[in-house]
């Protein structure tokens, strides 16, 4: 048992990041791809054909497709683009892998030498370095659950994931907290969304996490003491990460005191996660790069990347979540969760911004507030984004008018907008033909302001008291006597200046 005191104890983590790119077919076959939202609930090995499984005299034909997704993955992470790659075997065996090898890239990947900025809980910006973005096939998929619930004591291999395009993005161990790791998951999420290469839904193993994790102590004599990196696989959920690694920098300081181990070769080790124990379990002892017999795949041509090739993917490069956010917040007023919810998916993003365009960057704030509340709640509702709705910027637009110009009340604003999905009329034809409108009848308004205080006498009392929580009453009052014609902030004005002076 080592005693020995520790002066100081640094976490070290590096990350592997596996994401399904939704190509509508697989890496090297035309055969549909399961990671594609067209045949994601298709049947337990529905999607095979003569080359995922593998059968004599097969050959592969590579996905262009997906090569270009990698490669703006690779762009959007400051990549250096190969001009020359090439497709090498990966040989072991495991009963998901009908060849007994996964083809992938060794030494030449396709996307190198990279960074990612993250910004802390702390609110400092932080560099993150990409060794590498390389393209292959993922394996199939096992299971041990039959349909309706029980259990079967072998494994059921379903080969519909096999030969999905998986990239494989390599950080540097340049974490040493499982928040950073956990903000650099999720940011890395919503980019790969926003290019549009990937769905990201974590359930289904479009993107999985796998942290590479040690301890780097100094001692009270000044040694330094590194232990044994392990590698904790396929984690699906950012809570799994970040138990995975705060269970790993308690549990490798135990062990190194109970064995003394350190890192050194063949000491890494390949762990599990239990979701439901919160704790990481041993699988084996990790393979090194040797122990896989890679070699050049003889049956796939190089990746050659020309200048016009690289010129036209480089075309395709959105303005990226991270550098939109900063301009919705400093040019447009918006508040940082804001921005953040509107950089999630791109295609509300666009919708904003289109219809920014159509108004002035003054209504901004107004058109982000319509958006992710009332639009929001319809989107929810109907099981959709809101980009999704049929309701395109110059209709958000027309409501932020009428709302602007005070001709639309706050409780005619979903009656619209459900009237406008999928609508080709604007805004103000429609909120004219059903009747939204508000009436601006002075003499009305203050009749049935009248009304509402003679009804509601205590309420009246207590507002000319100072309590305006009661007002609500009042003002529910006359929106019930106007049938909802009147805006409600012009109603609550007229109230207080019966009730105030």
């Amino acid at each position: 048992m080592n005693d020995v005191a520790i002066r100081t104890k640094r976490l070290k983590v590096g990350l592997e990041i596996h994401v399904e790119l939704q190509t509508r077919s697989k890496m090297f076959t035309r055969t549909p791809n399961v990671a594609h939202p067209d045949f994601e609930d298709a049947p337990p090995n529905t999607l095979v054909d003569p080359v995922v499984a593998a059968l004599p005299g097969t050959l592969p034909v590579m996905n262009r497709a997906a090569v270009e997704m990698s490669m703006l993955v690779g762009l959007a992470l400051g990549c250096d683009i190969a001009r020359f790659s090439k497709w090498d075997r990966k040989n072991y065996y495991y009963p998901d892998l009908p060849k007994g090898y996964q083809i992938s890239q060794y030494d030449l990947p396709l996307c190198h030498d990279g960074e990612f900025m993250i910004r802390t809980d702390e609110g400092d910006d932080r560099r993150i370095g990409i060794i590498r973005a390389h393209l292959e096939e993922d394996t199939g998929k096992l299971g041990h659950d039959l349909p309706g619930g029980s259990t079967f004591e072998g494994s059921l291999v379903d080969l519909n994931r096999a030969g999905t395009p998986l990239l494989e993005i390599v950080t540097h161990p340049d974490f040493d907290r499982a928040e950073d790791v956990v903000t650099f998951g999720q940011e890395l999420r919503v980019l790969c969304r926003f290019l549009g290469v990937t769905q990201g839904v974590m359930q289904r193993g479009h993107m999985r996490f796998e942290p590479n994790i040690n301890l780097e102590m100094e001692l009270e004599d000044g040694r330094v003491v590194k232990t044994p990196i392990v590698e904790v696989k396929n984690l699906n959920s950012f809570r799994a990460v970040r138990g995975a690694i705060e269970h790993e920098y308690d549990r490798q300081e135990v062990e190194w005191r109970e064995t003394g181990r350190e890192m050194g070769p063949g000491a890494k080790s390949t762990y599990g996660w239990d979701d439901e124990k919160m704790v990481t379990v041993l699988q084996r002892e990790k393979e090194d790069a040797h122990d896989y017999r890679y070699f050049p795949d003889p049956d796939l041509v190089p990746v050659v990347v020309d200048d016009a090739w690289l010129e036209e993917v480089r075309a395709q490069l959105p303005e990226l979540p991270a550098a939109r956010r900063t301009r919705y917040v400093d040019d447009f007023g918006l508040r940082e969760k804001d921005a953040v919810v509107l950089v999630e998916e791109r295609g509300l993003s666009e919708l904003f911004e289109a219809s920014v365009a159509t108004l002035n960057d003054g209504s901004a704030v107004a058109i982000a507030k319509l958006l992710l509340n009332q639009c929001a709640k319809r989107a929810n509702e109907s099981g959709c984004g809101v980009h999704q709705l049929g309701i395109s910027a110059d209709q958000i637009a027309g409501v932020i008018k009428l709302r602007e110009a005070d001709e639309l009340g706050t409780q005619s604003i979903d009656a619209l907008l459900a009237l406008l999905s999928g609508s080709d009329d604007s805004a103000r034809e429609l909120a004219e033909r059903e009747g939204l409108l508000v009436i601006v009848d002075e003499s009305q308004l203050d009749a049935w302001c009248d009304e509402a205080i003679a009804a509601n006498e205590q309420a009246a009392e207590d507002v000319r008291n100072g309590k305006m929580a009661a007002i609500g009453r009042l003002v529910g009052h006359v929106m019930k006597s106007s049938g909802g014609s009147v805006d409600a902030k012009s109603v609550q004005a007229g109230l207080r200046k019966k009730l105030t002076n």
